[in-house]
């Protein structure tokens, strides 16, 4: 998908402040924090959402997981504790389409309330 914006800063077209990266996976600080460290895991193929993950891509999701706690460690976050959040389709807050995870850090976050 040649516009989506993560598939943009995984191809280095537009510029994100990477926290590291490999073959398969991009971390990069989210540009509208909610936290002091706020930071998403993104695949570099292009995935709409959790919900159109198959099972080809089981070793890619794996992947993604083990980068949270990777990200969470250069970061300094890993020992205080942190959230992660996948937001999935429209109605789960889904504002990107492109799977990630957000990670977020640096402070107590609370209990999560719903409305």
């Amino acid at each position: 998908m040649e516009e989506c914006l993560f598939c943009k800063i995984s191809r280095k077209e537009l510029s994100a402040d990477v926290v590291w990266e490999d073959d398969d996976l991009i971390v990069f600080r989210d540009i509208h924090p909610k936290a002091p460290v706020h930071a998403l895991i993104v695949p570099k193929k292009h995935i709409v959402s959790l919900a159109e993950a198959g099972e080809s891509d089981q070793e890619l999701l794996g992947s993604l997981l083990l980068a949270v706690a990777e990200s969470a460690r250069k970061l300094n976050i890993d020992q205080e504790g942190y959230r992660t959040i996948i937001n999935t389709r429209h109605h789960g807050g889904q504002e990107v389409d492109h799977l990630h995870i957000h990670l977020l850090g640096g402070e107590p976050l609370g209990a999560m309330v719903s409305k």
